[in-house]
C-alpha cells in the first residue's frame, strides 16, 4: 500500500491540471449499451489518435501468450503477440483476430510502453483510498494494494467528460461482486487500472469499468466488463449460455502517445511567486539606485554652493 498524505487544497490544483493534460491526450466518445448482468460485456472505447495505448486502443482484447473464450461475443480487434493462441468456443469476433502479425505486436509493444509507463514513472498518487475501494472518488491517482475488491465503487467525474482515473494497483487486482458505477459525465476509457509486474487481474461476477493493464494475466468470469483487457501473459473471458454473452467494441487505430507527468500546479504557482519576488526585488533595487542617484545629486547641488559661498 503506497503511504500518501490527507488532501490539501493544493491537491485540488493537481487533480485539475491532471485531468486537463490526460484530456489532450484522450478525447472519449460515449457509449451505452443495455445488457443482462448475467452476461460478461467488454465496451473497448473509442479515443483519438493520441491515445497513452497508441494502437493498441482498437483491441477489445490483448494478449502476450494466448486468448481463450467461451461464451461470448467480441465487437472489436482480438490480438496476440508473441504467442499465437487464440481458442473460441461459441465466441462470436466481430472484428479482426492478429494471432502473431505485426498488427499484434505493435499493439502490444505499445501497450508495454503504456505499462511501463505507469510503472516506472507513474504520477503521484494524491488521494487516500480505502483497502476495498468501496467509496466515491473524484478523478485522480489512487495508489492501492492487492486487498480484495467488494462491493460499490462510485467514480464521480464532477461533470467533467473528460476526467481520468488512474489505480495503481501494489499486486494484482481481484475483484469479487465488484461493482464500478461512473455518475456526473466522464468516460470508461479514461479509467486505467495498473497491476504490478508478475500480478494479475482476476474478476468474478463484477461489474467493471476501465482499461486493465495487466503484467501478466486477466481472467473474467461473468458479470460485465467495460473497458480493454490487455495482458503480458494470457486473457481468459468465461461467460454464460445462451447468448448475450460478451460484447466488446473497439476503436480504429490510434498512434504511439504516453502518459504524461503530472505537474504540480502548487509547484507551479510557488514558482510564479517567486518570480513575481525577483521581479518586486528589481523593482526596488531600481528604485532603490534612483534615490541614490537623486542623494549624490543633492550632495553634488550642496557642494557647489558652498564653493560659491
Amino acid at each position: 500500500m503506497c503511504l500518501i498524505a490527507q488532501p490539501l487544497s493544493c491537491e485540488q490544483c493537481r487533480l485539475a491540471h491532471m485531468t486537463k493534460m490526460f484530456s489532450s491526450l484522450r478525447r472519449m466518445t460515449r457509449l451505452s449499451a443495455i445488457v443482462p448482468l448475467a452476461a460478461i460485456v467488454l465496451y473497448a472505447s473509442t479515443a483519438s489518435a493520441k491515445s497513452p495505448l497508441g494502437s493498441a486502443q482498437k483491441f477489445a482484447v490483448l494478449a502476450g501468450t494466448a486468448v481463450t473464450c467461451t461464451d461470448a461475443v467480441v465487437t472489436g480487434d482480438v490480438g496476440v503477440w508473441p504467442g499465437s493462441a487464440v481458442t473460441r468456443t461459441r465466441c462470436t469476433v466481430l472484428g479482426t483476430v492478429h494471432q502473431a502479425d505485426g498488427v499484434a505486436k505493435q499493439a502490444y509493444m505499445d501497450f508495454i510502453n503504456a505499462y511501463n509507463s505507469l510503472l516506472f514513472t507513474p504520477p503521484p498518487c494524491n488521494v487516500p483510498v480505502t483497502a476495498t475501494l468501496t467509496e466515491t472518488l473524484v478523478p485522480g491517482v489512487y495508489c492501492v494494494d492487492a486487498t480484495a475488491k467488494t462491493g460499490p465503487l462510485m467514480l464521480d467525474a464532477v461533470g467533467d467528460a473528460n476526467a481520468v482515473w488512474i489505480f495503481l494497483v501494489d499486486g494484482a487486482l481481484t475483484g469479487n461482486s465488484f461493482n464500478v458505477v461512473m455518475i456526473n459525465g466522464g468516460q470508461p476509457g479514461n479509467v486505467y487500472w495498473r497491476t504490478g509486474p508478475g500480478a494479475d487481474a482476476t474478476l468474478t461476477d463484477s461489474n467493471f469499468l476501465g482499461t486493465i493493464l495487466s503484467g501478466a494475466a486477466i481472467t473474467v468470469t461473468r458479470g460485465t466488463f467495460t473497458g480493454h483487457a490487455l495482458a503480458t501473459a494470457g486473457v481468459t473471458l468465461t461467460g454464460v449460455n445462451p447468448v448475450p454473452r460478451l460484447a466488446i467494441f473497439a476503436s480504429s487505430s490510434g498512434s504511439s502517445g504516453s502518459f504524461p507527468p503530472v505537474l504540480d500546479k502548487c509547484e507551479a504557482n510557488h514558482d510564479k511567486d517567486g518570480d513575481d519576488h525577483d521581479k518586486g526585488k528589481d523593482h526596488k533595487d531600481k528604485d532603490n539606485d534612483k534615490d541614490h542617484k537623486d542623494s549624490d545629486r543633492k550632495d553634488k547641488d550642496h557642494e557647489s554652493k558652498d564653493k560659491k559661498k
